[in-house]
Parts: C-alpha cells; structure tokens; sequence
C-alpha cells in the first residue's frame, strides 16, 4: 500500500501542484524550437512541462524500492534507477520535456521515494 502511496504521491506533487504552477510549455510546442526538433511522439501534449511526472514517479518508486530491497538483494535494487534514468532520458529524447523538467522531477521523487521508504522500512521492513 505504502508503494502505490508514493506513486500518487509523486504525481500529485508533479501533476497537481507543480504542473499547475509553473506554466511552461514543451520542447516540442515551443515555436523557437520547431524547426530544430524531430518530434518522435504521434502526440503533443498540452500540459505543462515543469515538472517530468514520468520523471517523479519513476525516480519515487526506484528510491522506495532500493530502500526497502536493498537488504535482501544487496546491490540489485540500483537497477530500478537505471530503468528510473531511461524513462526521464526518453521524455527528453522524444522532445516532450527539457533536461530541467527530468533532472528536477527525479528529485522530487527522490525525496518522496526516501521518505515513504524510510517509513515502511520504520514501520513494517520486510522479514
């Protein structure tokens, strides 16, 4: 429960809070931008591009789940970064958010993902 917990934790804080605040629009609707950017997304999204929600949530879920496997699988829980670190790569390569948008947005779900892992490990652990 507490991993499905941070997983809306994460997107409300990118989604509802951030997003709605900091208004900025994508790479790939930035008419600068237009004609040096290859979109490679049949879509363009509309919402706001500050903060990566891709980013928060996956970064979120790959620190809880470090924290709370680590003890049993010793180092292999740090796969889930790297698979954290293609999404946020991806949303940047296909032109739908800037470096900031990821770098920002895998910090945020740092924290959330410390936090809610140090809770369960506090809390619960696993046996």
């Amino acid at each position: 429960m507490l991993a499905v917990g941070t997983i809306i934790l994460c997107d409300f804080v990118s989604s509802d809070i951030i997003k709605k605040n900091v208004i900025r629009l994508r790479p790939c609707n930035e008419p600068g931008f237009a004609s040096w950017i290859n979109v490679l997304v049949g879509y363009r999204p509309q919402s706001s591009s500050f903060t990566s929600s891709h980013a928060t949530t996956h970064f979120g879920m790959a620190m809880f789940f470090y924290l709370t496997l680590k003890d049993k699988f010793k180092k292999w829980p740090l796969v889930f970064f790297f698979w954290a670190f293609t999404v946020a790569f991806a949303q940047v390569y296909v032109g739908v958010h800037y470096p900031l948008d990821v770098i920002c947005g895998g910090l945020i779900g740092i924290l959330i993902g410390y936090l809610s892992g140090k809770s369960f490990n506090q809390n619960f652990g696993l046996v």
